[in-house]
């Protein structure tokens, strides 16, 4: 994996820095997109620094295909190649269907499928040329609903299928298509506040394993579809 180079939109934070991190481990340069270049270039530094790979920090909105498309041309640019591509940037708005506003519904709907689509749409011919791969991160909520969940279920639950899709249409070209649906993450994700009462949780690091061993994984067979939950989550 030394010396691949990843484009990781929502790389700033979350899921997207412990995937970031992890490859770095590895020897694996990366592209991160962040909505503030500032958050993006502190981040780009600080892996930089402390792994000795090269780092990217661009700023890009993923519900602004024209944005993505030039990250993901900048980033082929400086680096001559995009090896794996993770489609992370997400959010949530949550209510009932009483509370939810038609601008909550385009802002999930148009960053979490919206985004993705435009994240491979960007990137699908660089990827010919390496034979990469291309995850999305999809949530437990793009397979199960639940009450005040509709905006999210339904992007989630886009992703998930979208993400299988394209795995059939992608698969002949050598490029691997997987999905990743974690459960409860230790994240800031909806106003959470990581502290010791979240080590139950999934860790960031954690995510980031696993998309390092789906990298080396025999090329021969792929893991389409990876659902992720805490071991031992608290009774309710």
């Amino acid at each position: 994996m030394k010396g691949k180079v990843a484009f990781i939109t929502g790389g700033s934070k979350g899921i997207g820095y412990g995937i970031a991190e992890s490859l770095a481990q590895e020897g694996v340069h990366s592209v991160l997109t962040s909505r503030s270049q500032a958050n993006a270039d502190q981040v780009a530094k600080e892996i930089s620094s402390k792994y000795n790979v090269k780092c990217l920090g661009i700023e890009a909105d993923v519900r602004d295909y024209k944005a993505v498309k030039s990250a993901v041309d900048q980033a082929e640019n400086d680096f001559g190649q995009i090896d794996y591509v993770i489609a992370n940037a997400g959010l949530g708005r949550f209510g009932s269907i009483e509370e939810l506003t038609v601008e909550q519904w385009q802002e999930v709907i148009d960053t979490n499928l919206s985004g993705v689509f435009y994240t491979i749409k960007s990137s699908v011919e660089a990827l010919k040329k390496t034979k990469g791969y291309f995850i999305s991160i999809s949530s437990l909520a793009g397979e199960n609903f639940f009450a005040g969940g509709a905006t999210y279920n339904a992007s989630k639950f886009g992703v998930t299928g979208f993400t299988q899709a394209v795995m059939l249409d992608l698969r002949q070209e050598g490029i691997k298509v997987t999905t990743i649906l974690p459960g409860s993450v230790s994240t800031h994700f909806n106003g959470n506040q990581p502290d010791d009462s979240d080590a139950w949780k999934i860790q960031t690091e954690d995510l980031g394993e696993i998309v390092v061993d789906l990298f080396k994984l025999n090329p021969r067979t792929l893991p389409s579809k990876i659902e992720v939950r805490p071991t031992q989550p608290p009774k309710k």
